[in-house]
């Protein structure tokens, strides 16, 4: 009998030397249950229809036509209750088998009404005899052929037209689904994947989506690697498809043991069975991008593309697309758009905000030369870009969807009113609902202002007294610590990675006084230890148009906060700052 949650279970053996049995158990199969399909005989080398094995408890293989008395024996071990056969020479098993006392149905188009021998044995058609649906036979044929929507309003301003190609009508809501199914499926056909294999990927979340869909029909587990900064949806969403999500450090170095790319590597060598789709160095990445995505806007667009215009991630679907229309017409220019900071416009790799697209490495998937130019794109334009594309054209899209239709807009003054420019949107918006699509969010990271008094009029009071970030590093010591809080007489100190301009990922802690007289009590020689060693958590963080009322809320909390423009922290307001301030404002008040 079947057991609840043997889903993801799967065993394979040589039975007498020449059966195969693939065990394979259907999702949440309980004791009792009605099965249609105890187990499918498969004749030869044909593989059964998908809707036909997915019925099935267990598939038994038979390389040839014959029934031997090891073959029987294993079947009525199993006590089944259906029993059907599928293949080349399948009528002649299928009578042997009901002669042998067992239920059989055979599964076949052929006519065979003329076969006495097949008395008590159900014939089944293989094709669906009544009129035609409109139905797809799995999921995963639904994948690629995502329509094309012109943007006349966010292009009103453009003299030819703007087309989007609208790559969140996948069934996983993104673009990854295409080379999801094509990695599985090569892994497939190379012997990688079997029977109890584990997918473990680095993903930002769509691949992952799209790799976890192909699984939950492979009956594969999941392993996902992600960076911490991925909104919350997304790791929610993995896990709702049954995947195990590990999270990383974002602002790390690639090479670093805890960064998303070392994590994935160990787990793949730790875990037994385990493949590593490998979506940054895997050449069927693009080659599933060459094969279906490139000569769909082909075909869409009458050939008339003259610009395409996407976001880079892993490079495998700009230079996948790219291949196919140069091959089609070689003044076709593509553009890439990248956030600020990533190595592909000039950047060192520096944090984002901006999730999916850009890099700190250059993965063997991206072909430069693909690539007519690189168009660097802010994470306030991509956000607000993409925000725009939601008010003015009803597309829900996500932030580097943002990035490339504010890419394609700056291409304005070159275009001519024959061309066409057409630019992906690689996935959904959905997944962003608590970041670039929540308010308090983009209030807090500075990307929105309010009116009346705002965190600006702070720092502006505050004045020339002090640089804007006072800040320390890692690896200076406590007495430098405390010279430099001296110096600027400061009482906490932002702890940074990197120099400014700074992302917020890059500081990484805070150098309080009061902590630091505490740990020196205990500690006498605290003074030649690290920052990194003494350092607490990062401040709390304010938006500079945030207004002055919730930097004071955020203010009873800790005695002072970092202030973020942009995305970008740029200073640091305390409690003390924000009284003097407020003292002025009464005055100013009381005079009037």
């Amino acid at each position: 009998m079947l057991s609840e949650h043997l889903f993801d279970r799967r065993g394979r053996r040589e039975c007498h030397g020449r059966i195969k049995f693939d065990y394979l158990y259907a999702k949440n199969a309980s004791v009792g249950q009605h099965v249609a399909m105890d187990l499918l005989v498969v004749v030869g080398t044909d593989q059964p229809p998908e809707h036909l094995a997915a019925k099935a408890h267990h598939i038994l293989t038979v390389p040839v036509a014959e029934v031997a008395p090891a073959l029987i024996a294993e079947i009525r071990a199993r006590i089944p209750r259906h029993v059907a056969v599928f293949g080349p020479g399948a009528a002649p098993v299928a009578a042997k088998l009901r002669k042998a006392g067992l239920p059989t149905e055979l599964h076949t188009d052929e006519d065979v009404s003329s076969r006495s021998d097949l008395s008590g044995v159900e014939v089944v058609p293989l094709t669906d005899r009544g009129p035609k649906m409109e139905v797809a036979d799995s999921l995963l044929d639904l994948v690629g052929n995502t329509p094309m929507v012109r943007l006349d309003r966010m292009g009103r301003d453009l003299p030819c037209p703007l087309v989007a190609k609208l790559e969140i009508l996948n069934p996983g809501g993104s673009v990854k689904d295409r080379p999801a199914m094509a990695m599985i499926q090569a892994a497939e056909q190379a012997g990688l994947l079997g029977p109890g294999s584990t997918i473990v990927e680095g993903t930002s979340g769509n691949t992952g989506v799209g790799l976890a869909i192909v699984a939950a029909r492979r009956h594969y587990r999941c392993v996902f690697v992600m960076p911490d900064k991925m909104a919350a949806e997304k790791v929610a969403l993995l896990r709702a498809y049954g995947a195990e999500v590990v999270l990383c450090p974002t602002a790390v170095a690639p090479d670093h043991p805890d960064s998303y790319y070392s994590v994935t590597a160990r787990l793949t060598d730790e875990i037994p069975g385990a493949f590593h789709p490998d979506q940054y160095h895997n050449l069927e990445n693009p080659a599933s991008h060459f094969a279906t995505t490139g000569p769909e806007i082909w075909r869409q667009s009458a050939g008339r593309v003259s610009h395409f215009v996407a976001g880079i991630g892993t490079g495998g679907t700009i230079c996948g697309i790219a291949r196919y229309l140069k091959s089609q017409n070689p003044d076709v220019q593509i553009v890439g758009a990248d956030p600020e900071g990533s190595v592909y416009s000039g950047g060192s790799g520096r944090p984002y905000l901006v999730e999916g697209i850009g890099e700190d490495f250059w993965p063997t998937t991206y072909d430069p030369r693909l690539v007519d130019r690189v168009v660097m794109v802010s994470d306030t334009d991509s956000f607000l870009t993409a925000r725009r594309l939601a008010v003015d054209e009803g597309i829900l899209a996500g932030g580097s969807t943002g990035t490339a239709v504010w890419a394609a807009l700056q291409l304005a003054p070159e275009l001519r009113r024959d061309d066409v420019v057409i630019v992906l949107v690689p996935d959904s918006g959905r997944g962003y609902l608590s970041k670039l699509y929540n308010d308090e969010w983009m209030a807090d990271h500075g990307f929105l202002k309010t009116s009346g008094h705002t965190v600006a009029d702070l720092l502006q009071h505050k004045g020339g007294r002090l640089p804007g970030m006072i800040h320390l590093h890692p690896g200076e010591t406590v007495r430098q610590a405390i010279a430099v809080m001296a110096e600027y007489d400061v009482s906490q100190v932002a702890v940074i990675q990197a120099e400014p301009p700074l992302a917020e990922a890059e500081v990484v802690g805070a150098v309080r006084e009061r902590d630091l007289m505490q740990r020196a009590l205990r500690d006498p020689e605290i003074l030649e230890r690290t920052v990194a060693e003494i350092m607490g958590l990062p401040l709390p963080s304010v938006g500079i148009g945030e207004t002055v009322e919730i930097a004071l809320q955020r203010l009873e909390m800790s005695p002072a906060v970092t202030v973020l423009d942009n995305g970008h922290p740029i200073g640091v307001v305390t409690r003390s700052d924000a009284l003097a301030f407020l003292a002025q404002a009464g005055a100013s008040r009381e005079a009037r």
